[in-house]
């Protein structure tokens, strides 16, 4: 069967592969928003106030799933290019069940350890019972989160986007009428928010277990090709997308803890609302990232640098385009966004709506500094993938909350994700430049 990786690809073409990846993308942050939705307005702020606590193990165990599939899928995908498919699928079988183990291993280790986790993490003995139940639930459905991920990724790179985006509104759908039936008729909180959350987890990963193994397509489930060699590379391959997703986890778990102490619950939330939005906005940039990524990896394998540089063109016109369009709608609609978890006149409100305003002039420069880390992963390339997440994250927007909020207060941690995103920028740029002419996507 012909992989659709081996189309030329102009920018139509190009949109029309990487569609269905945003479309995933954006659904999944649509279901999360619906949770937050209902428990907001169903339950309370405070029980999102403590989901809100739980998001850090949530993005690690992302983190994780993340750097097997994306730095595995560059692997994979060049091997593809270079005519080795027998290979590639050895490799990708053996990613699976490695992916697999780790999932149940990191579920058994935060399930253990889970009460000091959530009071390491800024719960107060106020909000750790809810804390616990709803990372409790979702704990138990951690090994479908890994593999859910996992088949995400490796759906773009046996060319069938759209199955992808079809198991995620499956997913999506079950998951957002169990949460008004769960929370809003049964009123059950966030033991109803995280149980139709791991149900959505659960649909696209059995069900890319059972489309792998046929065999009607480029890649599926073979004898897996135990190689060290594979593992090591995609976990370098994939370090930055770790990194990217786990600074979520320690950013988030700061941001709420300093908001902890100058505003209070009522800060928390906000900063819950914040990651809301960014579920919507920064999906645009993630999945286009992740679905043009194969076609990269392909390209660079099989050596065509006509078609490396007619990708690479095409990219700059979309990222261009989606910054400038993500920042005028937060700049225009974040009242409204802001008023589907929060009533207009209540503190919350007052504070998420100028704060996520502040933080929105972050998306004219992230989606260049998200594009480029994914397009080095793509390249093989882990070292400069690495450097620019490592330095987006764990370095200046780290360093900008610490420092902001000390002279700024609460306008100070809203301001660290401009800073980030503006500082790495300079980095991205200059690492593209240099990088072109040696991957052949510049003169």
């Amino acid at each position: 069967m012909e992989n659709a990786l081996a189309q030329k690809f102009d920018l139509g073409a190009l949109l029309r592969f990487a569609l269905p990846t945003v479309l995933m993308n954006l659904f999944v942050g649509l279901y999360y928003i619906v949770d937050g939705i209902c428990v907001a307005r169903f339950a309370s702020t405070d029980a999102l106030a403590a989901m809100n606590i739980t998001y850090p193990t949530f993005f690690t165990a992302i983190a994780v799933s993340t750097m097997l599939a994306a730095g595995g899928s560059a692997v994979v995908a060049k091997k593809l290019g270079e005519g080795k498919a027998a290979e590639a699928r050895g490799d990708f079988t053996f990613l699976a069940v490695v992916t697999l183990a780790a999932g149940i291993l990191f579920s058994a280790a935060c399930l253990f350890w889970l009460r000091p986790l959530l009071y390491f993490l800024g719960a107060s003995d106020y909000l750790y019972p809810m804390s616990r139940v709803y990372v409790g639930i979702q704990l138990c459905f951690t090994p479908a989160i890994f593999m859910q991920m996992f088949f995400q990724t490796f759906f773009v790179t046996s060319g069938r986007p759209k199955t992808g985006l079809v198991l995620t509104l499956a997913a999506g759908c079950t998951n957002i009428m169990l949460d008004l039936l769960l929370v809003g008729y049964f009123r059950l909180g966030v033991v109803g928010a995280s149980f139709a959350t791991c149900v959505g987890y659960a649909i696209p990963a059995a069900a890319g277990f059972v489309f792998f193994l046929r065999r009607n397509k480029t890649l599926y489930f073979v004898r897996p090709r135990c190689t060290l060699a594979v593992l090591r590379r995609s976990c370098i391959n994939g370090s930055s997308e770790m990194v990217a997703n786990l600074s979520v986890s320690v950013t988030t778990a700061v941001f709420n803890i300093i908001m902890m102490r100058l505003i209070g619950p009522d800060g928390v939330t906000a900063i819950t609302l914040l990651v809301y939005t960014q579920y919507i906005f920064q999906a645009f940039f993630t999945g286009f990232s992740i679905g043009v990524a194969p076609v990269f990896s392909y390209n660079y394998g099989e050596g065509d640098r006509a078609q490396l540089k007619e990708l690479f063109r095409s990219c700059k016109r979309c990222i261009v385009t989606m910054s400038l369009g993500v920042f005028l709608i937060m700049e225009l609609f974040t009242p409204w966004m802001v008023s589907a978890f929060a009533p207009r006149g209540t503190e919350v409100f007052a504070i998420a709506s100028v704060g996520i305003r502040i933080y929105s002039l972050a998306y004219l420069c992230y989606g260049v500094n998200v594009f480029s880390s994914a397009l080095f992963t793509a390249l093989s390339n882990g070292a400069l993938s690495f450097t620019i997440s490592f330095l987006r994250t764990l370095v200046f927007l780290l360093a900008g909350v610490l420092v902001l909020s000390h002279f700024f207060d609460a306008a100070g941690v809203w301001m660290a994700g401009p800073f980030a995103e503006s500082a790495t920028v300079l980095f991205s740029i200059a690492f593209l430049r240099r990088s072109g002419s040696r991957y052949g996507y510049l003169d």
